[in-house]
């Protein structure tokens, strides 16, 4: 019989201790206290035994964390960054705004074997398992069998909707139809951008302060734009929502 996704460890009442939080974040212990010392991290929950027990929204943060890290910040820095943060922000917050934060950091899959999968999200792993985890794209299956190209930033996400009840099929064609429309917005905004902000540039032959100049406008407005097409996709569902479903 399959497992409840809270016995797997993956489900939204997930209790883990300190190691198994760092198996699946992919640190270690004394990362996770240090983090707790400085202030990175909320404190665990206190459980029998004066235990402490861990959830997805340590999860989300030690990720966060991480690709904060990626981007050159400082612990300091992000400290201070995280004191900006609602307090109350669940793990789903927490990996949109992760998300948000890599948008435009270059694209990283890292080779992993299928036992250092399972151990990393602290389950078997089926082969439908796996079918639906490369469906939403999260890994890329190589020539070995028992060798993933996995994307850490989506793993988590991706595990946690394996036990959400959708076919395959409708994962499959909803990617589809993410990519069609994230792609003819890309086009329609970066038509925008050189119409509208490089073609003046050209007209009076750019140097190399106005490339610079150029580089830098796009580096800000690249997170803008993600937030802008979230926060419009988010109200437009709940939109079309509504008209089908009711306001209930």
């Amino acid at each position: 019989m399959k497992e409840s996704a809270t016995e797997t460890g993956t489900g939204p009442g997930t209790a883990l201790t300190v190691d198994e939080l760092a198996a699946r974040a992919g640190v270690t212990v004394r990362t996770i206290r240090f983090y707790g010392t400085r202030g990175l991290l909320p404190p665990p929950e206190i459980g029998p035994r004066r235990v402490g027990r861990y959830g997805p929204d340590h999860l989300s943060r030690l990720a966060l964390i991480e690709e904060l890290q990626h981007q050159g910040m400082t612990l300091s820095a992000i400290e201070r960054y995280l004191q900006q943060l609602p307090p109350d922000l669940s793990a789903q917050d927490l990996a949109l705004h992760r998300a948000l934060v890599a948008s435009w950091i270059p694209d990283k899959a890292e080779d992993t074997t299928r036992e250092q999968l399972e151990r990393r999200v602290g389950r078997e792993l089926a082969e439908d398992d796996l079918d639906r985890l490369a469906a939403m794209s999260v890994l890329v299956r190589t020539d070995d069998p028992d060798v993933f190209q996995v994307d850490p930033g989506l793993l988590h996400l991706g595990v946690r909707l394996l036990d959400v009840p959708i076919a395959l099929e409708t994962i499959l064609a909803a990617r589809t139809v993410v990519r069609e429309h994230s792609r003819s917005a890309a086009r329609e905004l970066s038509r925008l951008f050189k119409d509208e902000v490089w073609e003046p540039y050209r007209e009076g032959g750019p140097d190399a302060e106005d490339v610079a100049r150029i580089k830098s406008l796009s580096a800000h407005m690249q997170p803008m734009v993600v937030q802008a097409l979230v926060t419009a996709f988010q109200r437009s569902m709940k939109e079309e929502l509504r008209e089908a479903f009711g306001e209930g």
